[in-house]
């Protein structure tokens, strides 16, 4: 066995890898950019050495620099984790070279399928379903739109070398192939430094499906079953589960049996997954297509831990180590369900623009004395969390949720930042995955809203509230889901979960006990007052455009004449409430506001106003601050990079025309006219890094 592996990565996986080596004993060190010099996975590990500046290209990127510091600590292997330089078959090749175990495929494996195009073929001649496309090179824009016209669209275009979601346009027309086909190619070559663009048809109410293999270097391969990743916005995976809703018993065994074929046709060794494309509207499940394989540990490698009790990074260890999978195909069983959710650093009311900044708290879900939660796959707990130490035998601890009722639920966190630490421009915006494990779909499904409710992150936006939603959605519930479901379920954007008229009434029960509490403390300041002055109990409470009347009591919380079947402790200054509702537990977050309070619960914020009964009827007589017409401006949505003006001063912009096009976290994202209108002024060039809300242009 290795004496120490370096993991060439850094985040939540960095830590993931270093808590499975510590637990087999095994020395670590970590590498890090100057970003994250003080990140957790650097303090992590036994050693640490620094690689370069914030930008990957000049850090996480420098193979040399990673080989260099291998050889410097003495460390015998190296997990490359996921993204980077996971699926770099030079890599892997400079690390046999080295002497330094690579732990991942072989090389001509990561060649075979790092290359769409290539792996396509390969695939169909292995036997494996592929979707019609044209898997040639493309010249330029005019033969894409030929291509695009012949296979029928709707089509796919995706960077040959592409993934995560990156380098992939979905085209209805030729005018989105013409619009498309440059900007994938940039994205290929931005994050994949290969321009290469394949054409493929779109398959209409798709599911993405995948399947989770390991193989050893003595020709063993099993497939670890399936995952469901349809729920994803822009191609990038949201919500992951195992097993799938969808899948049978029939189709999990002739899925995982071409995924096995494929894998044995390169000789594959190790993780790695197949991700393959499923007719959503064909109920024999036949209908299914590869897409491509990831040689690599996959971001929601979690769910399938869960469900199998398999430590998936202590396997590729082993097998980097030339030890034999100690199961067969048989072996591998399904207990219960898992379902993870990805925390990004987005603004989902703000049309999911990336956000930056600080982490000025992080907290995730809290548990009651007595309950524990799992970090990351075993290993060493943090010191502000109390954690059994799990087995060798199975990564899992165990948590009695209340929205589980009697079953027992286990609730995972992968992450890898800290409070005060810095959500960077530089690298992806995902901040922690949420995994939850239980005996059914629904109540995993549950156990998800409750921990969501608990978890609390400021600084910069997050989706916290949208993957709620998700969860609460009758759609997504019902396991009816398609690639196309965030887009078809919330074509205006998000703008918080429904919340229903009774919990409309818990929350201003809440409000309005906070605001006694609050009173109550100020008349007890400097004592002075004694108990003469009394708080005020009755309020009138607004909130999802209605009012409420709130009488609070020290035995009961009366809302418009009913008595609110509500139990909660609060003291001033709580920014979290744990309350009892209707015998349910119900988490809240509470931040003041100069006429109440911010409230979030159940996948939405809430701004609500808390008046005295007395004081409520002058409100009327307000004036409302109007907002700064702002629609002559092009803003910045996000911070990013400027990376093409399209027009200049004196053109003469129609709406929906693209006018910029600003990158963010890798992405590029076109900005379009709203109106119609002359540019009077332009205040940014390309090239510039722009901050959020800066002025590019002026229309006039």
């Amino acid at each position: 066995m290795f004496k120490k592996i370096l993991v060439a990565n850094r985040g939540e996986i960095a830590c993931r890898v270093f808590r499975t080596a510590k637990r087999m004993g095994i020395a670590t060190v970590a590498v890090y950019s100057d970003a994250d010099a003080r990140s957790p996975h650097v303090l992590m590990a036994d050693e640490a050495v620094r690689l370069g500046p914030a930008p990957a290209a000049e850090s996480y990127l420098k193979a040399d620099l990673i080989l260099l510091a291998a050889k410097e600590t003495g460390a015998d292997a190296i997990h490359p984790g996921y993204g980077f330089l996971s699926e770099r078959e030079s890599f892997a090749k400079a690390c046999a070279e080295a002497g330094i175990a690579f732990i991942g495929p072989p090389p001509n494996a990561i060649a075979a399928m790092g290359d769409k195009i290539e792996s396509k073929k390969l695939a169909k001649e292995a036997g494996v379903n592929v979707v019609p496309g044209f898997l040639g090179e493309i010249a330029d824009t005019d033969e894409a739109v030929r291509i695009a016209s012949d296979i029928g669209y709707p089509v796919m275009m995706k960077a040959s070398a592409g993934g995560g979601g990156k380098g992939m346009r979905l085209a209805y027309s030729e005018q989105d192939v013409r619009e498309g086909f440059e900007a994938t190619k940039r994205e290929g070559l931005a994050s994949f430094g290969d321009d290469r663009v394949f054409i493929e048809k779109f398959i209409e109410s798709p599911r993405h499906i995948e399947i989770q293999v390991i193989g050893d270097r003595h020709g063993n391969i099993v497939y670890l079953n399936e995952r469901e990743c349809s729920v994803q916005r822009r191609h990038q995976k949201v919500v992951e589960e195992a097993p799938s809703p969808f899948v049978t018993p029939k189709m999990r065994k002739a899925m995982g049996e071409q995924a096995v074929a494929l894998a044995k046709a390169v000789g594959y060794y190790s993780a790695g997954t197949v991700e393959l494309i499923v007719s959503g509207a064909d109920k024999s499940g036949e209908s299914f297509y590869f897409l491509e394989m990831n040689t690599r540990l996959q971001v929601e490698h979690p769910v399938t831990e869960e469900i199998t009790g398999l430590d998936l990074v202590e396997l590729m260890i082993r097998v980097a180590a030339g030890e034999k999978l100690p199961f067969g195909q048989d072996d591998v069983k399904i207990d219960g369900w898992a379902i993870e959710n990805r925390v990004y650093a987005e603004d989902p009311y703000r049309g999911f623009l990336p956000s930056i900044g600080r982490l000025v708290r992080y907290e995730p879900p809290r548990h009651g004395e007595g309950d524990h939660a799992q970090h990351g796959g075993g290993g060493a707990p943090q010191a502000n969390r109390s954690w059994p130490a799990p087995s060798t035998t199975d990564l899992r601890s165990v948590v009695p949720l209340p929205a589980s009722g009697e079953d027992l639920v286990r609730v995972r966190i992968d992450d890898g930042v800290a409070e005060g630490g810095e959500v960077s421009m530089f690298y992806d915006p995902m901040i922690a995955k949420l995994i939850t494990h239980a005996p059914t779909r629904e109540a995993a499904i549950d156990a998800q809203i409750a921990a969501l409710d608990q978890f609390v992150i400021s600084g910069p936006g997050t989706n916290l509230d949208f993957l709620s939603a998700l969860m609460q959605h009758p759609r997504f519930r019902s396991g009816e889901i398609t690639t196309g479901f965030i887009a078809e379920e919330y074509p205006e954007g998000f703008h918080g979960a429904p919340a229903s008229d009774e919990l409309l009434a818990a929350i201003a029960g809440v409000a309005a006990f906070a605001a006694t509490a609050q009173a109550d403390r100020a008349r007890r300041v400097d004592g002075q007052l004694g108990d003469r002055l009394r708080p005020p109990a009755d309020w009138q409470v607004t909130l999802g455009g209605k009012t409420h009347d709130v009488s609070v009591s020290p035995d009961a919380l009366i809302v418009d004449g009913e008595e609110l079947d509500l139990g909660l402790e609060y003291t001033p200054g709580d920014t979290m409430v744990d309350a009892e509702w209707n015998g349910a537990p119900l988490t809240l977050s509470l931040a003041r506001t100069a006429t109440g309070f911010a409230i979030g619960t159940r996948g939405a914020k809430h701004r609500v106003r808390v008046l005295p009964a007395h004081v409520a009827p002058h409100a009327r007589h307000m004036i409302e601050k109007a907002p700064p017409d702002l629609s002559r401006f092009l803003l910045c949505p996000m911070p990013g990079l400027l990376v093409r003006l399209d027009v200049a001063e004196g053109d003469k912009v129609e709406p929906g025309q693209p006018l910029a096009v600003v990158e963010a976290m890798k992405m590029e994202n076109i900005l379009r006219a709203e109106k119609a209108g002359v540019v009077k002024e332009v205040r940014a060039a390309a090239g510039e890094s722009l901050a959020v809300d800066a002025v590019i242009l002026e229309l006039e």
